[in-house]
């Protein structure tokens, strides 16, 4: 995920509070995520950092979360489950979790008419809202929380593309 989400914020937010320390929310463009680290801009990444194939590129808190990726379409949608999806546009944000789930699941993938990348999900959703793709692919927890912050007319599907656990990142050695 590259987006902040409402559950991580307010997490960080109580753990800062009670340990005393001063809280700053600092975007980042997610493909400069570890540049953001080694030079210190950041301390942390805390907004649904997947763990999962990560265990050795930084050094981590215990999981906080369980998720999953999943699969997003508009409500009228005709697209029921991951096999609706044959011949369908589908769009992921670059360098996310749920783009490397559908990396690794190429049977899935080609069937898709096309997969689409975006720098980010406020695009994917609008790419959605408009019609231009069929479906977009990401985190369960964002989803849910971008959906209800949109009053969005879409829904989840069922059948989940991966499963994941979150946890706050630190440059490795930190």
């Amino acid at each position: 995920s590259g987006e902040y989400v409402g559950f991580d914020l307010d997490l960080a937010a109580e753990v800062c509070d009670r340990q005393g320390w001063e809280l700053v929310k600092q975007p980042i463009d997610w493909d400069s995520k570890d540049m953001e680290l080694s030079t210190g801009a950041i301390d942390c990444i805390w907004n649904g950092f997947t763990m999962n194939s990560r265990e050795d590129d930084y050094t981590w808190t215990e999981p906080y979360m369980a998720n999953k990726q999943v699969f997003i379409v508009a409500n009228d949608s005709d697209i029921k489950s991951q096999a609706d999806l044959a011949g369908k546009n589908v769009e992921v944000q670059a360098d996310s979790s749920a783009e490397a789930a559908l990396k690794e699941n190429p049977d899935l993938t080609n069937t898709f008419g096309q997969l689409l990348t975006t720098a980010d999900y406020n695009t994917a959703f609008m790419d959605l809202e408009q019609g231009a793709v069929d479906a977009v692919a990401m985190d369960v927890i964002v989803a849910g929380y971008q959906i209800k912050q949109r009053n969005a007319d879409f829904k989840i599907l069922d059948d989940s593309l991966s499963e994941e656990e979150y946890g706050v990142g630190f440059k490795k050695g930190n």
